[in-house]
C-alpha cells in the first residue's frame, strides 16, 4: 500500500502541506511534493543510521517543518516515534529517553544542549541528529546528511510492521508512562469521527500548543491524512495566534483550555484587529474547559465551531459534544464517538445503570483506538483493564439523554467527613466568578474530617478579590460541604506542557508529613 504522503505528493504536488510561520519574515512554505522529498531523505538517513522497524527514535523540538518531516519519515520505515517534551528537566528527559530504549535522538538545534548535558544518562542512544541549526561536537548534522541522502522512497522490508508511536503521559501523578500505539487506527472508526465532526480536505489546520502532545499532534495527523494545509506556530503566543488565524484563514484546531483563555482574555481592541470568522472546528480537550471559558469562546468566535472531545493519550477520542449542545449541556463532554463503547463501574465492580450525579462510576472504554500497552509496564495496563475495557481513572455519570459528565480523576477525589467531593465541580463554580482566571482544588489533611477542601486561585491582574469574596461566591453556587475551607493565591498555576494542572506539586507541601497522597 502506498504511503499517504507519497499519494498526496503525486495527486496534489503543488498544494501547500506546511506553513512554518515564525514571525519577523521567517516563513517556510513546503508543498506536498517538497515534504515528500524531505521525509524520504530523512527516512534514508535514519536507515543508514541503523533504524529498522520498531526502532525507537526520540524527537525533541518546538513546532517546525523538521518535526513534521520526522513524523512522516518514521511512518515510512516503520520506526517508533517518541516525542519528548522539551520543557522537561534534565533528569526527566534522561528518564524518558532511556526508558523508551531509543537508539536515535532527533533534536532541534535549540535543544541540543539538553542532550549534551544528559549524554551520560542515555547510553542506549548511538546517534544524536541535530536539525535546523549547527550541531555541537559529537552530534551529527541532520541537515547536512539529508542534503546528500537519496530523495527516493526508502526501501524497507516487504513484510514491514505498521509504524508506531509511543507518547509518554504527562506524569501529573508520578513518573510518565509510555503509551504504545501501533498503526494509524481503524480506518472505519477514523472515517466515522471525521464525518461526525465534518472535516474537509480544504480545511486549514492551525497548531495550538506543542506537537509533542497527543492532541495537537494527533489532530495534525488527521489534517495531513486528509491532505489539508497545516499552519505551524513554533511557540504559542495569543496575539500571534490571532495573526496566523487571520493571515491563513485557518479553519480548524485543537486546544487545551489555557491557550484559549489567554486569547479570550486579550483586550477587546486587540481581538477586534483580527478577523476570527474563519474558525470552523475548534476541538476543546486536553483538560476540561469550564463553562465560563466556553461562554467566553462563543462570544469571540463562531458559536457553531465549538466541539469538545473527551479522550486521552491512551484511549483516543471517546466522546464528542457538538456545538448545538455546548451551552445546553454545561459540564458534559458529550456522547460516545463512533465505534466507542463506554461502561461505568462502581466501587464494587458492578456496571452502573442509573443516571444523574448520584450514579457515578469509573469510566472504562472499549474501542479500536485504545492503545496497545504501557511500554515495559504491562502490569499497569492490566491493572486498568476490565472485561475488555480500559480506564485512565476518570469518574463520570450519565444524564437521562445519555450525555456523559466527567466528575474528576479518581485520584483527585476528596473524601471529607465521609462525603465524596469532586474538585472539577468546585473549580467550574469558582471560574464563573468574573475576577477569577482559574482555580485548582484539592484535599488537604484534616484531623477532624480526613480531608478538607482547599483552593488555589489565580485572580485577574488588579483584582481586589479576597478570601471572603471567593467563599461567598462558592456558597452561592455549591453545597456547604463543597465550599473551600482555605484558599491560597498564585499568579500562575503549574502545568504540564499539554496544559494539565500539576496538582501533585500543589498538594505536596500539605501532605509531606502525612504519607504519599500526592
Amino acid at each position: 500500500m502506498a504511503d499517504v504522503l507519497t499519494t498526496y505528493a503525486q495527486a496534489q504536488p503543488d498544494k501547500l502541506a506546511v506553513i512554518d510561520d515564525r514571525r519577523g519574515g521567517d516563513v517556510r512554505r513546503v508543498t506536498y511534493a517538497e515534504l515528500e522529498e524531505q521525509a524520504n531523505r530523512l527516512a534514508n538517513v535514519l536507515l543508514e543510521m541503523g533504524v529498522r522497524p520498531n526502532t525507537k527514535v526520540v524527537w525533541c523540538g518546538q513546532n517546525s517543518t523538521g518535526v513534521v518531516a520526522l513524523v512522516n519519515a518514521a511512518r515510512k520505515i516503520g520506526a517508533t516515534a517518541v516525542p519528548l517534551n522539551y520543557r522537561l528537566s534534565d533528569e526527566e528527559a534522561a528518564y524518558v529517553t532511556d526508558h523508551s530504549d531509543a537508539e536515535i535522538v532527533y533534536v532541534d538545534a535549540e535543544f541540543a544542549p539538553l542532550f549534551e548535558r544528559i549524554r551520560s544518562g542515555i547510553p542506549k542512544v548511538s546517534t544524536i541528529l541535530v536539525f535546523d541549526g549547527q550541531a555541537p561536537p559529537a552530534m551529527a548534522s541532520c541537515d547536512e546528511l539529508m542534503a546528500v541522502a537519496p530523495a527516493t522512497v526508502p526501501e524497507v522490508p516487504t513484510a514491514m510492521e505498521e509504524s508506531a508511536t509511543m507518547i509518554y503521559t504527562s506524569g501529573t501523578t508520578g513518573k510518565p508512562k509510555g503509551a504504545l500505539r501501533r498503526g494509524a487506527g481503524d480506518p472505519n472508526q477514523v472515517a466515522g469521527l471525521l464525518q461526525h465532526i465534518g472535516y474537509s480536505p480544504d480545511d486549514v489546520y492551525l497548531t495550538t500548543g506543542p506537537l509533542y502532545h497527543s492532541g495537537p499532534g494527533g489532530f495534525m495527523g488527521i489534517a495531513m491524512a486528509l491532505g489539508q494545509t497545516v499552519v505551524l506556530q513554533r511557540k504559542f503566543d495569543p496575539e500571534d495566534w490571532l495573526r496566523l488565524l487571520e493571515t491563513y484563514r485557518c479553519t480548524s484546531t485543537f486546544s487545551a483550555p489555557t491557550p484559549i483563555r489567554m486569547i479570550t482574555n486579550l483586550p477587546q481592541e486587540i481581538k477586534d484587529r483580527h478577523d476570527r470568522s474563519s474558525m470552523r472546528v475548534m476541538i476543546a480537550n486536553a483538560a476540561p474547559w469550564s463553562f465560563a471559558l466556553k461562554q467566553q469562546y462563543v462570544a469571540d468566535f463562531p458559536a457553531d465551531s465549538l466541539f469538545e472531545v473527551y479522550g486521552s493519550t491512551e484511549l483516543g477520542v471517546n466522546t464528542v459534544l457538538r456545538p448545538e449542545d455546548q451551552l445546553r449541556k454545561p459540564g458534559s463532554c458529550g456522547r460516545e464517538a463512533p465505534m466507542v463503547e463506554i461502561r461505568l463501574y462502581d466501587v464494587d465492580g458492578s456496571i452502573v445503570t442509573g443516571t444523574g450525579p448520584d450514579a457515578t462510576g469509573e469510566l472504562y472504554v472499549r474501542s479500536p483506538s485504545v492503545f496497545a500497552d504501557y511500554y515495559k509496564q504491562h502490569d499497569k495496563f492490566e491493572e486498568d483493564h476490565r472485561d475488555g475495557f480500559q480506564t485512565v481513572g476518570d469518574i463520570a455519570y450519565r444524564d437521562d439523554e445519555g450525555f456523559l459528565y466527567i466528575c474528576d480523576r479518581k485520584k483527585d477525589m476528596i473524601i471529607s467527613g465521609g462525603m465524596n467531593i469532586y474538585p472539577a465541580e468546585i473549580e467550574a463554580a469558582l471560574e464563573a466568578h468574573p475576577e477569577i482566571v482559574e482555580a485548582a482544588v484539592f484535599g488537604i489533611p484534616s484531623d477532624d474530617w480526613g480531608e478538607t477542601v482547599h483552593a488555589v486561585v489565580v485572580r485577574h491582574a488588579g483584582s481586589g478579590l479576597d478570601e471572603a469574596g471567593v467563599t461567598d461566591h462558592a456558597r452561592a453556587h455549591l453545597a456547604g460541604y463543597k465550599v473551600p475551607r482555605s484558599i491560597a493565591w498564585l499568579d500562575e498555576l503549574p502545568k504540564t506542557g499539554s496544559g494539565k494542572i500539576l496538582k501533585r506539586e500543589l498538594r505536596q507541601p500539605y501532605w509531606a508529613d502525612h504519607g504519599s497522597n500526592v
